[in-house]
């Protein structure tokens, strides 16, 4: 049988748990003075701000933010059509990065019932060492599947010899649309406000890692 150019696929995924955890927490406060509102804010922020910096002097908190001061103001309309006196809203954004989901979850369960605190979005996430270490080892696992698969086919022919001509991120090659070679899907998390049960418990899927790669071979 003459050379056989066989085209073919290998794919890989690793599972891994959650090293980090994002959590976005927001202070509000409203009324009808500018001032009195901002005052009023700072106010609530702080002992929100005192208790991530602790954290994170305690090591329990590897980094974290906090946005400045927001204000605006809206004119509600009363039941008669009329407009009122302006309402004003001020906000302040603070995230914390924490290295545990034990140490979220109590600081959650903490500051959720405080006045003015709402506790949203969280996201589960690796450190980039670990993201670069399993992308490749990932990504080698993937090319050593398209490898014996392309033994295979080339067995099934009574051929004993495959040697690579090419290899890529999946749609590099074929003709169909490109897919994404190398894709992390991070687990989802629900957003609690403050008003959710006092004790908060987290448990965050496994993040998925998974590579696919086309590869051409010449079996003889």
């Amino acid at each position: 049988m003459s050379d056989v150019t066989v085209t073919v696929r290998g794919e890989h995924e690793a599972r891994i748990a959650p090293e980090r955890a994002t959590v976005r927490v927001s202070v509000r406060a409203e009324g009808p003075e500018r001032t009195s509102v901002v005052e009023h804010v700072m106010r609530l922020a702080e002992p929100v701000r005192r208790s991530i910096t602790e954290r994170a002097d305690a090591g329990t908190v590897v980094d974290w933010t906090s946005k400045r001061l927001s204000v605006r103001a809206e004119r509600p309309w009363n039941n008669d059509g009329k407009r009122l006196a302006p309402v004003y809203y001020a906000s302040i954004d603070f995230t914390a990065t924490f290295a545990e989901a034990s140490e979220l979850s109590i600081w959650v369960s903490d500051v959720s019932p405080w006045d003015g605190v709402e506790v949203g979005w969280v996201n589960w996430h690796l450190t980039p060492e670990t993201i670069a270490r399993v992308e490749g080892e990932v990504a080698a696992q993937a090319v050593g599947v398209a490898v014996a698969r392309a033994q295979a086919y080339a067995a099934a022919l009574g051929l004993g010899e495959v040697t690579p001509l090419e290899i890529a991120d999946v749609g590099l090659i074929s003709t169909g649309p490109p897919a994404p070679a190398l894709e992390m899907m991070k687990s989802r998390a629900g957003a609690f406000s403050a008003d959710a049960a006092p004790a908060m418990e987290y448990e965050p899927d496994e993040i998925v890692i998974s590579a696919t790669v086309e590869a051409r071979f010449l079996a003889r």
